[in-house]
């Protein structure tokens, strides 16, 4: 089992978790943001992580301390999880449907963090999630994880379906990029190396 325990304490957050990439989706999460909450539990389904993340930061400032932070530990969770990266598919990619939206997602587990960010013209926010705060989130995600990302909304309106349809199509991508392929070897690298 591929599993890695981050704690990160800061005078902004206090952030503690645990993931499992060989898991069946089982979620627990309190960041103490609801909807944050119920994206993270989208991501972590769909890439059928188990992931358990506690989280409390200065929400009286605002979001974006925490949901960053959150993206920095779980970035630190993957990569630490990954290991060696021995083995892996390497590359996933997901093509996301949520009735009007469609998020399209790929991702490289190549050691180089990288965000390619399109989803334009949306901004309302979601309950007590600023739209914006996603791209951060992503950003500090692919960044301590060490891979590269690239997110692009195909069509919608929403701001609750996009975001959704990214979280899920995150997981869903990454899923199939930390599958092991029972092919490689090594790494899936022509240098011999994924950093």
């Amino acid at each position: 089992m591929r599993v890695a325990n981050v704690t990160r304490e800061t005078r902004e957050t206090c952030i503690s978790g645990q993931l499992c990439l060989d898991g069946v989706g089982l979620v627990q999460v309190d960041s103490g943001i609801g909807f944050f909450d119920h994206m993270l539990d989208s991501w972590a389904r769909f890439g059928c992580f188990d992931l358990e993340l506690l989280a409390k930061g200065d929400l009286r400032v605002d979001a974006h301390h925490t949901v960053e932070d959150c993206g920095i530990v779980l970035g630190q969770l993957l990569k630490e999880a990954l290991g060696d990266k021995a083995g892996i598919e390497r590359v996933g990619d997901a093509l996301f449907p949520m009735d009007e939206v469609l998020a399209q997602v790929a991702v490289d587990i190549s050691g180089r963090g990288f965000l390619g960010w399109r989803v334009d013209g949306i901004g309302s926010p979601v309950a007590d999630f600023p739209f914006e705060l996603a791209e951060e989130f992503f950003r500090a995600l692919a960044m301590n994880a060490g891979i590269t990302l690239h997110v692009r909304l195909l069509s919608g309106g929403n701001s609750h379906h996009v975001l959704e349809a990214i979280y899920k199509g995150v997981g869903r991508a990454l899923r199939l990029a930390v599958g092991v392929s029972g092919v490689y070897e090594g790494v899936p690298s022509t240098k011999g190396c994924l950093s």
